[in-house]
Parts: C-alpha cells; structure tokens; sequence
C-alpha cells in the first residue's frame, strides 16, 4: 500500500503541499539570471559566500553567521561550542529534536554530547521542563515550531521568560530556527525580534524557502569564528558552495513575502480537513503554514482511499501516512507555492470526497 500512494502522489499534477517539483528545475531558475563570469566562493572565502552571510546575519540581528551546507552539520557543531564553553557535555531538547530521531546519534556519536530530554514527546517543552531540570546543562535547544507534534509554538511570552531564565542560569540558548522565517507571521515579530532571545541561531533555506539546499548559523563573532573552524573539520568547507548559495539568496527574495499568504492560506485548509468527519488537524489552528492531518481510521483503510482521490481528482494529497496510534493515522502538509496552483472547484471536489472517508 505504502508504494501504491506515494506513486499515486507523485504522478499527481498538483500538490497540496510545497513550492513544486524538486528538481533540477529548482537549480536551473535559480541560475537563469546568474552571469556566468561570476567568481565562485573558495573555501569559505569570496563575495558570493560573504555577501550572502552579511545579507541573513542582519535580518537575524547577531553579529556574525557562516553558511552550512546543512542543518545537521550546523547545529552539531553549535551545540559543540556551547559545550566546550560551559564545559559540560549536558545539553536539553524536546524527545522529538531533529537531532534526537533524525540524526543517527550524531550529536552523542562525534560529539560525545549527552542530550537531556526535556517534558514528553506529545507536549511542547516548557519553562517549567527548564527549571526542572536535575543536573546542570550548557545549552538548551527550541526547535520553532516543533514540527513532529504539528508544528505546534510556544507564547512569545514563554519564550521571553526562558530567555531569560536560560540567561540567569547561564544556559546557552540555541534556536533550532529550520522554519523561523514560517513562524513571523503568528508571533507578529521580526526575525531579529525572534533572534535576540536566543544566543545561536540556525536557519534553512530548503523548507519554506524551497532553494536546493543550505543552513546559516549565527551568534557573537568569536562563536561564529569557532564555527568556521569546526565547519573545516567536519568537511563543510567544500572548495566550491556556490550553487547552494546562490540558489538559496534567489528563492528567499522570491519568497519571504509570501510567509504571511503561506500561513493564511494554511489556516483556511485546516478548517476543510476538520469540516471532514472523522478528520482532525494538530494544531487545530495552524500557527504557521504547517500541521499535521490525523484520520480516525488506520492506514490499510486511508491509504487506497486516498490513492483514489489522487487518480480522481489530480491533486496530491499525501505520499505517506504514519501510524499515530492504534486506529489512527496522520501526515504533514506544509503550504507553498503549489497550493495556488490549484483551481477552487478541484479542492472543492477533493474535500468533498474526504468528506466521505
């Protein structure tokens, strides 16, 4: 079953979630306008890199950023710093960080860094997890939103005061940012606003910004230098970033306006799933342009029904469904560009259909 709806997925024309393909496509507009004589960034080093670094690091307000070409790599290594300078290889996160069930263990394999988990994976992580906690940490992570329970977000309030409680206790605070620029709209902050609660930041260019690839980390100038070093070993330091940079400064100009139409256009899809019998999205109302969809039956009876709603209708709803407990099934949509390429009357036909699971 599991082949049969993602093939029927990926065969749809239209697709509720996304920017569209991920394909060279991708690449090849990126680069339609690019002059061909332009230098290319050397180990770190030139005007393509640097402008673009000079560029993120004031809208995030911190001092200094360095390009990655992954979150991964980004965050292990902040995560790192933050340990040698607290000399405590204790950090806390939420049971479902990126880093925790993604990752391979890399962050206690390379690293030897022993995460902490902080509150229960069905729950956001909050300030009293924090104060809870039983033996000293050098940092905490906040992944905003927290996407594996729906892309849920604290308060900005709550997070004021684990600012400042982290800073009380001398806990490095690292935001865990992959979809800062999606969660502006609902707090009604600017990046920098966002980023100055926090002592590092990483964010992505992939997600919501749809470019191939690419990570910046940033913080105060002498953690970025640190950054930059453990970026070499790590093997971050290709002789050539170019096509990730390039591809991820051309996506976000082109989307980062459209953050607040994403998140609005996510709530009023949220509102047709859970008009649905039987369907019921998490958060009930989105706080960014994600969130999970959940169905009250298991995934042998969802599954063929929605690779038939794919085949009818051309709309690709969903290419996987995972078991959320006994009798339930969920997915992630996350809105994009593709959702305007859909006519009305398909969608509403499509939720006509779901209407009927």
């Amino acid at each position: 079953m599991t082949n049969t709806l993602k093939s029927s997925y990926q065969k749809t024309p239209y697709k509720l979630s996304g920017n569209g393909p991920r394909n060279i496509s991708v690449l090849k507009e990126a680069f339609q306008n690019i002059d061909e004589n332009l230098e290319s960034d050397i180990y770190g080093n030139g005007a393509i890199i640097e402008d673009f670094q000079t560029k993120i690091v004031k809208i995030l307000g911190k001092e200094e950023a360095v390009f990655f070409p992954s979150g991964t790599m980004a965050q292990q290594i902040a995560l790192r710093i933050w340990a040698d300078r607290k000399n405590n290889r204790q950090m806390a996160y939420h049971p479902l960080s990126h880093l925790e069930i993604h990752e391979q263990d890399g962050l206690k394999e390379l690293q030897q860094i022993n995460p902490v988990l902080l509150g229960t994976a069905e729950r956001l992580l909050t300030i009293e997890d924090i104060k809870a906690l039983q033996e000293p940490v050098s940092s905490v992570l906040l992944e905003l939103p927290q996407r594996e329970i729906g892309g849920q977000l604290p308060s900005f309030e709550e997070l004021e005061e684990i600012s400042a409680y982290c800073k009380e206790q001398a806990i490095a605070l690292h935001l865990d940012g992959a979809r800062l620029w999606e969660v502006m709209p609902f707090y009604e902050k600017s990046a920098e606003e966002i980023c100055a609660l926090f002592d590092s930041v990483y964010v992505s260019f992939y997600k919501g910004i749809g470019a191939i690839a690419g990570a910046i980390l940033a913080g105060d100038a002498d953690f970025v230098q640190e950054a930059k070093i453990w970026k070499r070993r790590y093997g971050g330091d290709l002789i050539s970033l170019y096509p990730y940079i390039l591809s991820a400064d051309y996506y976000f100009d082109k989307r980062i306006g459209k953050m607040e139409g994403y998140y609005e256009a996510a709530k009023k899809l949220a509102e047709r799933f859970n008009a649905c019998d039987g369907v019921k999205t998490v958060p009930e109302v989105p706080v960014s342009n994600m969130f999970h969809v959940h169905f009250d039956k298991p995934i042998n009876e969802i599954g063929p029904k929605l690779t038939e709603i794919h085949d009818e209708t051309g709309v690709g709803i969903s290419g996987y469904l995972q078991e959320k407990s006994e009798g339930v099934c969920s997915f992630e949509v996350s809105v994009g560009d593709g959702l305007d390429e859909i006519q009305e009357d398909v969608l509403h036909s499509l939720f006509e259909k779901l209407a009927k699971l």
